[in-house]
């Protein structure tokens, strides 16, 4: 099969474009460096010609306010270009538990995004995963005040990118779910325990303060980003820190 691959030369795209062409198919990932914008509908015509399958993994530049146009207008440009084009299954990756936290606007923006494609007309998959252990630095930075991070306890389940690609393409090849599928990671820590587990291993000296405010994990209510449920991939979060 052909899969055109938009936003496939990011952290998870470019490992499902290899993940897929590995499996005997022809993955053409597709990006702004590769000329085609989500927003004008520059090039798209073109990148989903032929296609079979159209893995939507772009990302809002922002998680502010501005996030839910980003993904209003990308996703009306990439379902009317891949209804042109005959595609039979349309992929988005998303975020588990993400149509239960409306206080924070970039989760409203991504369920906005799965409302779209359901009421599409293409054939559809959602891949929704758990945080990224790639990010956590990143949620680390957030909230970091000289020897001080502040983090609240919220329950997550961290999984690592390479598992979020492997799934995202298993899905894309498969037939349509009309529906979604959770990929999670094989633990459940606190993110405040996680960040003193991550601080440790880099011998890093800050101290991990809880504050049930502190930065976007604050506005998260109960287990909502946690799915014991769900697929759980392989990778640990020591081995994957080692």
């Amino acid at each position: 099969m052909k899969f055109a691959v938009i936003g496939g030369t990011g952290l998870i795209g470019s490992q499902v474009v290899k993940n897929l062409n590995a499996a005997g198919h022809e993955a053409v990932p597709h990006s702004q460096s590769t000329g085609i914008d989500v927003i004008s509908g520059q090039g798209l015509d073109q990148a989903v010609a032929g296609a079979d399958v159209i893995v939507n993994l772009t990302n809002s530049p922002t998680f502010d306010e501005a996030s839910p146009a980003f993904f209003q207008t990308s996703m009306d440009n990439l379902l009317a270009a891949g209804r042109k084009a005959g595609v039979r299954h349309f992929v988005i990756l998303s975020i588990v538990g993400v149509d239960q936290v409306p206080e924070l606007d970039y989760y409203r923006a991504k369920a906005l995004q799965e409302k779209i494609l359901a009421a599409g007309p293409i054939p559809y998959s959602i891949v929704r995963a758990t945080q990224f252990m790639e990010f956590i630095d990143a949620v680390l930075s957030w909230t970091a005040d000289g020897d001080t991070v502040r983090l609240p306890a919220t329950p997550i389940q961290p999984i690592a990118a390479k598992d979020v690609a492997d799934a995202v393409a298993e899905v894309a090849a498969g037939a349509p779910l009309g529906g979604i599928r959770n990929v999670a990671g094989p633990e459940i820590f606190s993110l405040d325990e996680l960040g003193r587990i991550t601080l440790s291993h880099k011998s890093d000296g800050r101290t991990v303060v809880t504050d049930p405010t502190a930065g976007m994990f604050g506005a998260v209510k109960g287990d909502v980003l946690t799915d014991k449920d769900a697929h759980l991939a392989p990778t640990h979060y020591a081995d994957w820190l080692s």
